[in-house]
């Protein structure tokens, strides 16, 4: 494992600490989309359904547990725990434009046609798109407390980072896995303008405002 994905990684798991923080201690899941936390929920059932059959590492085992087990704890607290507080007048995105066309990417281009393999590009191409109802949420309401600027934030340098190992591996080590580029690459690209926004606004102490 190399620096950047390591750092790809650790980045993401802040996202997820952030997120779960964020609900926790304000009794409230405003400003989140449920449905991006679903499309997440989905990624990590497919992509790990090798969990108890391909072990690669010990560090891999318990990154897949800690996904799986903190999308689970997201999606109870956001439906169950403090639903009162959940968005669903502004969390409109309809999944089956991301779910539907993501699966059907996957059974066409895909490494190999086995229900494992189709199910983990699934994942690839769906969480290139999964942020897109939290961003469209942001878009609907205006503007994003600080804090889930922060995940957000650390949740698009994860993909950034990961983009940054796939070309070091490539040139360090000859392998490169043109699905998993191409899908960080637009999953990036989701993430410039708020980027932009995050780094002109927010870290200046600013309110993050998008156009509505």
């Amino acid at each position: 494992m190399n620096i950047f994905r390591l750092g790809g990684d650790l980045a993401h798991l802040l996202a997820i600490i952030i997120l779960l923080l964020k609900i926790w201690t304000t009794r409230s899941c405003a400003g989140i989309s449920g449905r991006s936390q679903i499309l997440f929920g989905m990624t990590f059932i497919a992509r790990y359904l090798d969990i108890f059959t391909n072990f690669v590492s010990i560090y891999n085992s318990v990154m897949k547990v800690v996904y799986l087990a903190a999308s689970f704890a997201t999606l109870y607290l956001m439906y169950v725990k403090f639903k009162a507080t959940y968005d669903h007048n502004h969390d409109t995105f309809r999944l089956e434009f991301l779910v539907l066309p993501a699966a059907g990417l996957a059974l066409i281009i895909n490494h190999e046609f086995s229900v494992i393999e189709v199910m983990w590009t699934f994942s690839i191409y769906l969480e290139a798109v999964a942020i897109l109802p939290q961003l469209f949420m942001v878009s609907k309401t205006g503007e994003a407390e600080s804090i889930t600027s922060h995940y957000l934030f650390a949740l698009g340098s994860y993909r950034a980072l990961y983009i940054v190992n796939w070309v070091y591996r490539y040139y360090s080590e000859g392998f490169y896995d043109m699905i998993a580029t191409l899908a960080g690459i637009v999953q990036t690209v989701l993430y410039c303008d708020f980027f932009y926004l995050y780094i002109t606004k927010v870290l200046k102490g600013k309110k993050l405002q998008l156009p509505a």
